[in-house]
């Protein structure tokens, strides 16, 4: 609907300055209309996105743990097996995250470095699955998993927010991941802030429910300069991704993500949710919530 009226009022306004005999006051202010409209016709194109994956019917009946139902001071580290058992015990869904080894294998850890979580100063990227089974997640006995250790508890159970997190080389990261969910019955969708491999998605998975993470990156940067940074924050990549749902940091949200779901009919996601507060504004604002800190 917005888009329609945007291209009728640009109509309207190419009518009256080619035909209408307009003072120049009148004829100026009729161009600033003119680009204006145009601008907001050519945002509302690159915000494109795809509504209605059957997805949703499972999806949006859960509330998802962030990184799994994680408790430090329980001994329970977050993107742990502990971690995703609490979720599926407690009746929550869990978003994680994915990254490639060295050797090719999907391990789930947030950061690519295992200094915060395993205190080793050394990068997953470099070590092998054998190498990685060394190290134990915020002094518990608890191992870094790999993702084909983690569908199993999901089989049949609640579903799974998988985000890749994709550095380098996201087609490999987003095929890989796409063949070992093949493999298991899960119900689950597919996030990454980086959008070649949501387009990847989009090119080789396209019945994949798909969504692309964003926040403020002109604050926190994307570390791949100014332009990108304003692009990713205002999701002007839509068009290249075409997402089902755009996942948005919950204090950074804009008017874009507005006009995503008006136009398009995409689902928002919200992360991190960390108040019952917070919460029920989400879920009465129809988004889901990725929740971290308590238990709603």
């Amino acid at each position: 609907m917005v888009l329609l009226a945007c291209f009728l009022l640009l109509c309207a306004l190419a009518w009256a300055a080619a035909l209408l005999p307009l003072s120049p006051p009148l004829l100026a202010l009729t161009w600033v209309g003119l680009v204006t409209v145009g601008l907001l016709l050519v945002w509302i194109l690159l915000l494109r996105g795809r509504g209605g994956h059957p997805a949703w019917a499972v999806l949006s009946r859960f509330r998802y743990a962030h990184r799994g139902l994680h408790d430090r001071a329980r001994g329970i580290p977050e993107n742990s097996l502990a971690a995703f058992r609490a979720a599926v015990e407690r009746g929550y869904g869990a978003e994680l995250d994915v990254r490639l080894t060295k050797d090719g294998r999907l391990a789930v850890l947030h950061d690519d470095s295992l200094l915060r979580t395993a205190g080793a100063d050394v990068k997953l990227s470099q070590l092998t699955a054998r190498e990685l089974e060394r190290y134990r997640l915020e002094g518990t006995q608890e191992r870094i998993p790999l993702l084909e250790e983690v569908l199993p508890l999901f089989e049949g159970r609640t579903p799974l927010i998988v985000e890749l997190k994709a550095e380098r080389n996201p087609g490999a990261l987003a095929r890989a991941a796409c063949d070992m969910l093949d493999r298991f019955q899960v119900d689950y969708c597919v996030e990454s802030f980086h959008p070649l491999a949501v387009r990847w998605l989009r090119k080789h998975r396209p019945q994949v429910c798909r969504g692309q993470l964003s926040e403020d990156f002109l604050h926190t940067r994307t570390g791949l300069g100014r332009l990108a940074d304003f692009a990713m924050t205002h999701l002007l990549t839509g068009f290249l991704t075409v997402p089902d749902f755009i996942a948005y940091r919950q204090p950074h949200r804009r008017l874009a993500l507005k006009l995503a779901r008006r136009q398009w009919g995409v689902r928002e996601v919200s992360w991190t949710i960390r108040t019952p507060q917070a919460l029920a504004a989400c879920e009465a604002d129809g988004r889901l919530a990725i929740f971290e800190g308590f238990l709603p």
